[in-house]
């Protein structure tokens, strides 16, 4: 059984503890954290599962080692208030049994996007991401039973908007091992660089990246849930003459799983200002023998008038001076563009047209220059952070973090809490949540879930 290895530094800490706030021991010599015998991280993946997932048979067998952590998190707090009398086991069992009850994890409850009360159905959500797949599905009425992402500052705002600490590397035996036995659906955007037409696009032979698609495969073999819903760019379609995306697809059918031809999706259609094109691949379990000729991807919702603009997702104040470009960066970006022109090459920074619909966004410099925006109401032309030369006065400007998270169909309740690099970052490598959950919808239709 996997136990914290606590340090007692409680007189250090706020007295409004916790638990995502547990006191760490420090290896001194090496200036690190020390955990145990498994990360921090993956104790709170650990606890914010099971609070969150009460009752069912995972969550019971499981029960042991979360009362162990629910012990130091109690002995910890009873310390820091002066009292270092022992915890009987009667109290620990009684938050371990009835938890939510109790105000100890508000941070794991007071969320702008908890699960339903009374679920239809439920999935697992991997490569998740900051959970544009999971406010889709919930939605609809489902209730997510399993998180996994890699990335710490995706965590972190997975964490803030859901509740929940989603596991690590799914390559891990213990990682996967915390997938529930039984599930509908399993979600995931899975790693898409690897097929991507801005990378080197190496597909399968990309160690690293590539193979993750196969993590997917081994989790539909063991579990064998109802369905599954993935999405990737829409170069995966054209990669290797085609024969990448068939071996994907043979994979899925060899796992047990008759697969609905795949189609690419622009979402634009559904609601958000962005031209962006992704693959979705959607499967059911052969056994249930659904006709997937019955399954139809959603019509277009919002098409020619009724197609949203940018201007419907603009920020409606005035944006900081941060945003603006310096007249240095604006030349650089001119020269560099003249060049491309120069040798036929369409590469360069892109204006967007405030009333039209916004280029793709995507991670890197390049996705935030090709979409920048004329915005003239700045009145405070004073940085305020290092930059050459002086703020443009032409109003050049990046989009804010906040516009992406729109053009994304992330509601404005959605908690940004990380860095700007941090968040264009995430909503760059987010799936677009309106298109995610029409196609969804006709999915769970189809299998009878709602």
């Amino acid at each position: 059984m996997n136990e914290f290895k606590l340090a007692i530094m409680a007189k250090d800490k706020p007295q409004n503890m916790n638990i995502i706030n547990f006191p760490e021991e420090i290896d001194q010599e090496n200036n690190i954290r020390v955990y145990g015998e498994t990360s921090y991280e993956n104790q709170i993946a650990v606890m914010s599962h099971y609070l969150h997932n009460q009752g069912n048979e995972e969550s019971n067998e499981r029960k042991v080692e979360i009362a162990s952590a629910i012990r130091e998190f109690l002995a910890r707090k009873k310390f820091r208030q002066g009292d270092q009398s022992e915890l009987s086991d009667d109290e620990v069992w009684q938050v371990a049994e009835d938890a939510t009850q109790l105000s100890l994890f508000a941070d794991f409850f007071d969320v702008p996007f908890p699960a339903p009360k009374n679920p239809k159905f439920t999935f697992i959500d991997l490569f998740a991401g900051i959970g544009g797949f999971r406010i889709a599905f919930q939605n609809l009425g489902g209730k997510c039973v399993y998180s996994s992402e890699f990335d710490a500052k995706a965590q972190e705002s997975y964490l803030a908007n859901f509740g929940e600490m989603p596991f690590g590397d799914i390559t891990k035996e213990s990682t996967k091992s915390y997938i529930p036995k039984n599930f509908d659906v399993l979600c995931g955007g899975f790693p898409c660089q690897a097929f991507s037409l801005a990378g080197r696009r190496l597909g399968f032979k990309d160690e690293t990246r590539g193979t993750l698609f196969f993590e997917i495969e081994a989790i539909l073999r063991k579990h064998q849930p109802k369905a599954f819903f993935l999405e990737n760019v829409k170069g995966l379609a054209i990669h290797d003459k085609g024969r990448t995306l068939k071996t994907i697809l043979d994979h899925l059918n060899d796992a047990g799983y008759d697969v609905v031809p795949p189609q690419i999706v622009n979402a634009m259609d559904f609601g958000v200002p962005q031209h962006r094109e992704r693959i979705y691949i959607i499967g059911f379990r052969k056994d249930l023998k659904i006709d997937i000729s019955k399954f139809s991807y959603p019509e277009p919702q919002t098409v020619g008038d009724k197609r949203p603009k940018f201007r419907d997702v603009m920020e409606k104040e005035e944006v900081s001076v941060k945003y603006y470009l310096s007249t240095a960066y604006v030349d650089t970006l001119r020269r560099h563009k003249a060049r491309h022109e120069a040798a036929g090459h369409g590469f360069g920074y892109k204006i967007i047209d405030i009333d039209g619909v916004a280029n793709a966004i995507v991670v890197g410099g390049m996705g935030r220059e090709g979409n920048l925006l004329i915005d003239k109401r700045l009145t405070n032309f004073t940085p305020i952070t290092r930059i050459k030369g002086e703020v443009n006065r032409e109003g050049i400007r990046k989009m804010t973090p906040r516009e992406w998270a729109r053009l994304q169909g992330f509601p404005d309740s959605f908690k940004i809490v990380v860095a700007d690099a941090s968040a264009y970052k995430q909503f760059g490598n987010s799936v677009a949540i309106p298109a995610i959950q029409a196609t969804a919808e006709k999915e769970l239709q189809l299998l009878g879930l709602i």
